[in-house]
């Protein structure tokens, strides 16, 4: 593109920034209108599992439901209670997709096709996904509203919990390809690094759902508990971004495992100088709709967790389980020679079985710390529900 707008007799610089700007349109629209096909699979999914109708009148199969809603939202009055801070308030959703959108500038689509290849790519996956939280915390200030500031400080304390255990096994991935950008790590996959790691895969798993503020980690909008969470106040397109941003900050989560840990753009038993562009995408696509669903069906499938059980959940199970993950998996490709020189899968074959079969024993490890802690508290209630029939019958033949 750079070459054509050269031909036409502009100079290099400006032809470079037109290009530039001309990918950041295409990718960044190609984001937003992702969501409506994103929110329409999720509907006809949450149709099926939970065994009653999705969309099915607008359009053919109706397809056209979620850009009927679209345009119901946006022809919506926007209104803004008394004593809010406008400005605040207002820079509170474009801030919150933003910080989703800015993560597509460093996804390599293909061998070809990425915006930019940072050396420090998943330090800023990190730093741009913290805007998010800092957005949530911007709208229950800015409301004017003690209902949506109770929500918010909800959201950030499970927002910032979760996000310790996720960093910790972004780890894992870079001490395997030995280097932050997110075309290396994909390059460097010979063999899909979640056959080698699937306990970290579990961990980015879950703590992402709970970054994404899905189910069964849905708390930021538990109607029934917190009047629709911290974005009460939001009326109108400024609403729609919210939600823009939970649909599509799920599907780059998708995009992210499939980068991290199924090999990204890579086709398996292909060269990656031998894989074309638009193979290479159509193969990336399919691993992220492929992880996209596994977040679907648990979202549609688990209760939400109450926020005391959330919290412990991730600060007394997932962040050691994290902590140690990254320690054997540290451990394990240290001992092994010449991980530094791999260029084939026969090359990583050997590492792949090891950190598979360490693995193996921290499941096994952590299923049987499981089963004890389940039995302690098992014998905890059997005893406490027996001493409260004693009580009762007790009671009852005093009377």
């Amino acid at each position: 593109m750079t070459g054509i707008f050269e031909d036409i007799g502009l100079g290099h610089g400006l032809a470079v920034l037109i290009a530039k700007a001309i990918g950041v349109i295409v990718v960044g629209a190609a984001g937003l209108l992702w969501t409506l096909l994103g929110i329409w699979i999720e509907r006809k999914f949450a149709g099926r599992f939970q065994d009653r109708l999705g969309p099915n009148r607008v359009g053919p199969f109706g397809l056209g439901q979620t850009t009927a809603d679209m345009v119901k939202i946006a022809i919506k009055e926007d209104i803004m209670n008394e004593g809010v801070d406008r400005w605040v308030f207002n820079l509170a959703p474009i801030l919150g997709t933003l910080s989703v959108i800015l993560i597509w500038a460093v996804i390599p689509f293909s061998d070809a096709w990425v915006g930019t290849d940072l050396n420090i790519g998943v330090l800023y996956l990190v730093g741009v996904g913290a805007l998010g939280t800092i957005s949530m915390l911007m709208a229950g200030w800015g409301s004017n509203n003690k209902y949506a500031l109770l929500a918010a400080f909800r959201a950030v304390a499970q927002l910032i919990s979760y996000e310790i255990p996720m960093v910790i096994a972004l780890l894992v991935p870079v001490i395997m390809a030995g280097t932050m950008s997110l075309q290396g790590i994909v390059e460097q996959q010979y063999i899909a690094y979640a056959f080698a790691v699937p306990v970290t895969v579990l961990i980015f798993l879950i703590s992402g759902q709970a970054e994404s503020g899905r189910g069964p980690f849905d708390l930021l909008e538990g109607e029934s508990e917190i009047v629709a969470g911290f974005h009460i106040e939001y009326a109108g397109m400024k609403f729609g971004l919210f939600m823009v941003m939970e649909f599509l900050h799920a599907f780059t989560l998708s995009i992210l495992i499939a980068l991290l840990f199924l090999g990204g753009w890579r086709i398996p038993f292909v060269p990656a100088q031998d894989t074309p562009a638009a193979l290479g995408f159509v193969a990336l696509l399919v691993k992220s709709l492929l992880a996209y669903f596994v977040l679907i069906w648990a979202r549609l499938t688990l209760p939400r967790l109450r926020i005391d059980h959330l919290l412990n959940f991730n600060w007394k199970f997932l962040v050691p389980l994290s902590l140690a993950n990254l320690m054997v998996v540290a451990f394990v490709w240290k001992i092994i020679p010449d991980t530094d020189t791999i260029t084939s899968a026969a090359d990583a074959l050997i590492p792949t079985l090891a950190l598979l079969v360490a693995n193996v024993a921290m499941f096994a490890a952590v299923g049987t710390l499981l089963a004890g802690w389940g039995r302690r508290d098992r014998a905890r209630i059997e005893a406490r529900v027996a001493g409260t029939d004693v009580e009762t019958m007790a009671e009852a033949a005093g009377g």
